[in-house]
Parts: structure tokens; C-alpha cells; sequence
């Protein structure tokens, strides 16, 4: 491990303990007579004592459960675990009517005569197209995870050329194509994307120290990448139960399609938005559900490493079986109420994307601008609510508090100590979210592709190639971000550490510290020790 130093004793610093210091510019520690408590906002939970008793009565290392204890009550934001399951519920009952319509009724398969009986809707030439997508998707977020745990350096780099470029790309093969309004919004991201990237360059080099630090932890502790690995397999199977979920919808409810006859209701095109609409919804909570129960697990395995690692005890035993543990149980509430929030918005994202996408089908320049603007505000407010969910899941799962409670202590924590300076500077989150919509654009592209190239019936006059698109780019992007959960939660998580205590880091990793203070001169100022 290249950040292991000589072991230390004792328990680390409390948060807010009087007789802390501050480690000034010149690298002295002096200590102070009192760091003042700002007495609006009650102190976080206390951080693990687990260096005075590494071992149990019998001789066996201190487990996670042992080491970051819970305080009563240990189950929190029940309801949000009972309106999950009953919306997981309702999507199975909506998958088992939809397919079984589409099964009995469907005839033909393949590519070109994708259900010769059903040709106002779709069918199985897209059951194709997304068992496409969802292989490409697998392996392009696959292959980039592990690009940036090879090429640590190179990565933040490596992601801002392949999202210029194949921005730029697209968007020259779409003026080719003659479709000049989704040609304009791709060059105006593209164009967006190279200005934001010049103007991270300056902050390259601390981000990519926090980037070598999480990949460092990962390969030297815990199952984090076995964690990214079974994860990426669970979210592309469930990708692949809705994507046969979304057509069985359509073969089976759209009027005229042979669907209609079987049992399991009438068929109206109101009927079959509302359920894409449900649907659609169910898919994001269950995604973000498994994206933050990994997040969970992976930050008890970060938390762990901080607190404990240069301890007499080391890493608490089975920190990775414990803290999944208790992400299925004890926060499952409160991951599902964060992911539900989540959830919400990025529907009304979506829905303004497939607006944009079929206004520039139609060629209303002007409209599709107005919902690219839109769903950039809804975006942002996206953004916002999962930057206070990726701080706030690393703070349940190391303690196990309710959602709102520990969403707000955290922001407040991280904010008294400064790591909001540093949470700030830091562009691997940015980085990582291009790379994410680097694989939502492949698989988007690749639908666009699909359904020019084997002209289905059902998409006469480009009915359905909108909403093919946004799906296909739905599933990349969820791919994609579950794959990369791994080293946004180091990252989470190790600032959300520095909050409790950053003399944690000045005193038992300072290499790592020196190296932080090297790259990055002003966290001596920022943090507030």
C-alpha cells in the first residue's frame, strides 16, 4: 500500500474536541486552546475508538459492526422501504401482463421481420436493438472502469478527449444525415465540454492524486472491485428485464397491435404512457437503489481503511460482508428514500430529453432548444440532490443514521472544516459523470444506428426513434454510473473522513498528506484542523 506509514496508538481525534490545533502553512501542528463549537448544530457521531481494543475477548480482530456502532433506533426511514417494495411490486405485475400479451401474441422475430403481426409497435427487432446496447454498455463501462485503474494518470485526460470527440463526432455525422437539430445541441455540448475542460486543467493534479489514492485502497483493501463487478452484472440484468419490460409495453397495450386481444386490459395510448411513465420511474429508484447500496458497502470498506488501517488492530475484520450487511438492512430505508428523491428528478429529466429528441425529429430547432435549456436546470437540481445523497450514504453507512438527519450533519460537518473547498477543487466526480454519458452517447448512437440501418416498420416517419434513443441512452448512462460507483465513494467517503477528523491524515498518512500539500498548497488554509 503506497500510503502505509509506522502504526499509531490511541483513538482518533473527536470531532469539535477542545485542545485541537491548526496545521499552518509552515507544517507545524500547534496546538490551540479551544476550537470553538458551532453551537447551532448538535456534533456528529463520534469517530470509532477502535485503536484502545483491536481485539474481542477471544482473540479474533474487531469486526465493522463492532467498530462503527449504531445507536437505537438501528432502522431508519421505514417508509420509504415499504413504498420501494411496493413499487418494485407493481413493476413486476406490469412486466409479467405486458411480456405475457407480447409472447402470445407476437409472431416472427429476428431483425428485419421483428413480429410480422405487430407493426404499430414494437417488437422484437428492438428486444434486439437493446440486447445490443445493453453488451455494449456492459463492455465500454467495463473497459473504462479498468482503463482508469490502469492508467490512474492518464484518466481524467483520457475522458475529456474521448467525450469532445465523440461529441464532435455525432454531431458531424448527424449534419451528414440531414438532421440538423440534433447535429446543433451535440456541437453546443461539445463546444461546452471543451471549455469546461481548459478550464479544469489547473486542477488536474490534486484530482488525480485523489483518483491514485482511491484506486490505491481498492486493490489493498476490502472487495471493492468484486463489488463493482457483481454490481455492473445485477444492474445490466435488471436493464435487460425492463428494456423486454418496455416493449412488452408497447406490444401489448398500443392500440391496433396484436397485444390487444389477450388478456390483461384494453389497450389506449394513454394507458400505455402511463405505464412507460411508471416504468420508467421504477427503473431509476431500482438503479439508484443498487448504485447506493454499493456505494454504501464501498464506503464502510473507505471508512475502515481512514480510521483504522494504521491502527495496533488494522482494518476491522469482514468490512466488506458488514457494511453491505447493513446497507440491506438497517439504511435500506434511508437509501431508499435518498434514491427516491433521485428518482423523481431524473423522470423529469428524461421526459424532457425524449421532448427535445422529438422535437428535433420533427424539426422545431427552437423547441428542442427550449427543452435542452429546460432539462439542463432539472439537471442541475439532479446534480445537487445526488452531490448531498454521495456525502451524506457515506455517513449512513459508517453510522447508520436516518436519511435527512445525516444528510444534513454532513453538509454542515463538511462545511465547518472546510472540505468543501477541497470537495470543490476536486474534478473526479465531473470527470467521471463525462465518462458516464461518454457510454450513455455510444449507446444512443448505436439505437440511431440500428433503426436507420433495419428501417422497422412500427418506425414509419421516425415515430419511435425519439424515444428508442432516450431510452437506449437511459441504460448506458445507469450502466455506466454503477460501474463507477466504486471510486466516487472513495472519494465521498474519504472527505466525509477528513470532516470527522483530519488529524486522522496529518498524523498517520503524512505522505499522503505532504503529497496533498504539494498539489494542492491552500487545504493547510482550507481545512480547518
Amino acid at each position: 500500500m503506497a500510503y502505509n506509514q509506522p502504526q499509531h496508538g490511541g483513538a482518533a481525534d473527536a470531532y469539535y474536541q477542545e485542545g485541537q490545533g491548526q496545521y499552518h502553512q509552515q507544517g507545524q501542528y500547534q496546538q490551540q486552546p479551544q476550537y470553538q463549537q458551532q453551537a447551532q448544530y448538535p456534533p456528529p457521531q463520534q469517530p470509532p475508538q477502535y485503536g484502545q481494543q483491536p481485539y474481542t475477548g477471544n482473540g479474533e480482530k474487531i469486526g465493522f459492526e463492532q467498530t462503527f456502532t449504531i445507536d437505537q433506533p438501528k432502522y431508519n426511514d421505514i417508509w420509504a422501504t415499504v413504498l420501494f417494495l411496493l413499487t418494485f411490486a407493481g413493476f413486476i405485475a406490469v412486466s409479467v401482463l405486458s411480456i405475457r400479451g407480447y409472447a402470445t401474441s407476437n409472431q416472427g422475430g429476428g431483425i428485419y421481420n421483428g413480429g410480422s403481426v405487430n407493426r404499430v409497435a414494437l417488437n422484437s427487432n428492438t428486444i434486439i436493438l437493446f440486447a445490443f446496447v445493453l453488451a455494449v454498455a456492459f463492455v465500454v463501462s467495463y473497459a473504462y472502469f479498468w482503463i482508469i485503474r490502469a492508467f490512474t494518470k492518464q484518466a481524467i485526460w483520457i475522458t475529456g478527449i474521448l467525450q469532445i470527440v465523440l461529441g464532435i463526432g455525432t454531431a458531424i455525422v448527424y449534419f451528414v444525415r440531414h438532421w440538423y437539430s440534433a447535429a446543433i445541441v451535440f456541437m453546443v455540448f461539445s463546444i461546452f465540454y471543451i471549455i469546461c475542460f481548459i478550464t479544469w486543467i489547473p486542477r488536474i493534479p490534486f484530482s488525480v492524486l485523489m483518483l491514485q489514492t482511491v484506486i490505491d485502497v481498492a486493490k489493498n483493501y476490502g472487495h471493492v472491485f468484486i463489488v463493482s463487478l457483481v454490481g455492473g452484472l445485477v444492474a445490466t440484468a435488471y436493464a435487460a428485464w425492463f428494456s423486454v419490460t418496455f416493449v412488452g409495453v408497447y406490444a401489448k397495450y398500443y392500440p391496433g397491435s396484436p397485444g390487444c386481444d389477450t388478456s390483461g386490459g384494453s389497450c389506449s395510448k394513454a394507458k400505455v404512457i402511463g405505464l412507460l411513465v411508471f416504468i420508467t420511474f421504477a427503473s431509476y429508484w431500482v438503479s439508484e437503489v443498487i448504485k447506493n447500496v454499493m456505494h454504501c458497502t464501498i464506503s464502510g470498506v473507505y471508512g475502515s481503511w481512514y480510521f483504522c488501517a494504521n491502527k495496533p488492530g488494522g482494518f476491522p475484520k469482514g468490512s466488506t460482508r458488514g457494511a453491505f450487511k447493513r446497507s440491506m438492512t438497517y439504511s435500506f430505508g434511508s437509501i431508499s428514500f435518498g434514491s427516491l428523491m433521485v428518482a423523481i428528478i431524473q423522470l423529469l429529466r428524461q421526459a424532457c430529453s425524449i421532448a427535445q429528441q422529438n422535437e428535433a425529429a420533427q424539426g422545431n430547432p427552437l423547441a428542442a432548444i427550449f427543452f435542452c435549456i429546460l432539462g439542463c436546470f432539472i439537471g442541475l437540481l439532479d446534480w445537487a440532490i445526488q452531490f448531498i445523497n454521495e456525502y451524506a450514504f457515506s455517513y449512513i453507512a459508517l453510522y447508520g443514521k436516518a436519511y435527512l438527519p445525516a444528510a444534513k450533519t454532513t453538509w454542515t460537518m463538511m462545511k465547518d472544516r472546510g472540505i468543501d473547498a477541497l470537495v470543490n477543487e476536486c474534478l473526479i466526480n465531473p470527470v467521471l459523470t463525462m465518462g458516464a454519458v461518454f457510454v450513455a452517447y455510444v449507446c444512443s448512437f448505436l439505437a440511431y444506428l440500428y433503426i436507420s440501418f433495419t428501417k422497422p416498420d412500427y418506425n414509419e416517419g421516425n415515430a419511435f426513434t425519439a424515444v428508442v434513443m432516450a431510452f437506449a441512452f437511459l441504460v448506458g448512462l445507469q450502466i455506466a454510473n454503477i460501474f463507477l460507483v466504486p471510486i466516487k465513494s472513495g472519494v465521498a467517503t474519504f472527505f466525509v473522513a477528513m470532516a470527522f477528523d483530519p488529524q486522522v491524515l496529518i498524523q498517520e498518512f503524512p505522505d499522503l498528506w505532504n503529497r496533498l500539500v504539494a498539489v494542492y498548497p491552500h487545504v493547510q488554509i482550507a481545512v480547518h484542523a
